[in-house]
């Protein structure tokens, strides 16, 4: 066979197996394994025997987690987290928009609403909920006239979702949260704009928000940042 036409037929395997590896990527799961004895460590280090206190807390709420169904993890994850006290992000960090790390956010013991949203939302994908299951989303706080972030569980790609908030701590579907106006939301992979209670149309990849990505670069570092404002 000439070589034009083994390559010819080489090709497709080659397309084939480049986009079965950027599908790998693509899909996979976007935190490494936890270290415990790790993170605990760094937690003391950088914020004292109080956080590292709670980040036992929180390894233990993951490990007693297998068992439960997906709507007990919703309700377990969400109660753990909204106990964390809310600060703005300029008074914690100095910083106008800040999103934590869950480390970071156990560590200090508080943050914003995104803080709350996204320390879920990892934590729910290390203890088995599919990240196609989750979003995290942006609206408009209708009462308080601001903007605000939760956590959207969809139990199918059809359901209206399951809201996981720190303003109201009962997780209710999002037909039932009318003070709430979806504007965006995005996962691990995607990003949709929201036209309706529960509903999107997709608009690319979450790769697109430059926090997002800043964030994921820094999950599994212990070099945690320190708070400007010491809440204990």
């Amino acid at each position: 066979m000439k070589k034009s036409g083994l390559r010819l037929l080489l090709k497709p395997v080659y397309i084939l197996t480049v986009l079965l590896l950027i599908m790998s990527l693509l899909y996979a799961k976007p935190v490494q394994q936890l270290n415990s004895k790790k993170i605990i460590g760094a937690l003391e280090a950088s914020y004292g025997s109080r956080a590292a206190k709670r980040g036992r807390a929180w390894f233990k709420i993951m490990a007693q987690s297998g068992e439960l169904t997906e709507r007990e993890k919703l309700k377990k994850v969400n109660r753990f987290f909204n106990m964390f006290r809310f600060i703005d992000d300029i008074k914690l960090w100095g910083l106008k928009n800040y999103w934590a790390t869950p480390v970071e956010f156990i560590g200090v013991n508080g943050g914003d609403c995104e803080d709350y949203s996204i320390a879920k939302y990892f934590t729910l994908l290390e203890i088995g909920i599919p990240e196609q299951k989750m979003r995290i989303t942006m609206v408009k706080a209708i009462k308080l006239n601001q903007y605000h972030m939760v956590l959207a569980y969809y139990d199918t790609p059809s359901s209206i979702p399951l809201i996981l908030d720190n303003l109201d701590g009962e997780i209710k579907p999002a037909t039932k949260r009318t003070d709430l106006l979806p504007v965006y939301s995005f996962n691990g992979t995607q990003l949709w704009l929201n036209k309706e209670k529960g509903r999107g149309v997709l608009a690319g990849n979450s790769s697109r928000l430059k926090r997002w990505n800043n964030l994921r670069e820094r999950l599994n570092s212990t070099k945690l940042k320190q708070p400007k404002f010491k809440m204990e």
